[in-house]
């Protein structure tokens, strides 16, 4: 099953591809609000993803909450995240919920830190 959306997909993937001209041109990377957040129906992990790595764009960069206390910033395999089953779940409909993360994450215009990811593990 698809984890994320057309428009998802497209936003990540532009993150992704802002960052690592900036980081080419050794300038800091920005801080994306996360762009769709991934859950587990029958557990606590979460991932917030920002971008889309665009040489691989299977692995997305976010807020990776595996639900044990310990959120870290760090990549993630999209193909990893599709594979999973839950319990009691067939492979066919077993997925991860995407939800646009509008209503998460607040933007502030004053400082890079507080408006994007990084103020999630802050």
């Amino acid at each position: 099953m698809k984890l994320l959306l057309d428009h998802q997909r497209k936003e990540l993937l532009a993150n992704g591809q802002a960052n690592l001209l900036l980081r080419d041109n050794g300038l800091a990377e920005d801080d994306f609000n996360p762009v769709v957040k991934l859950f587990s129906p029958w557990g606590a992990a979460t991932w917030l993803l920002t971008e889309l790595n665009p040489e691989d764009p299977d692995i997305a960069f976010g807020l990776c909450d595996l639900g044990m206390g310990c959120p870290e910033l760090g990549n993630v395999s999209l193909g990893e995240l599709e594979s999973v089953t839950g319990p009691a779940v067939s492979p066919s409909n077993a997925t991860f919920t995407s939800r646009p993360t509008s209503h998460g994450i607040k933007a502030d215009p004053c400082t890079r830190k507080e408006r994007g990811i990084l103020s999630a593990v802050a």
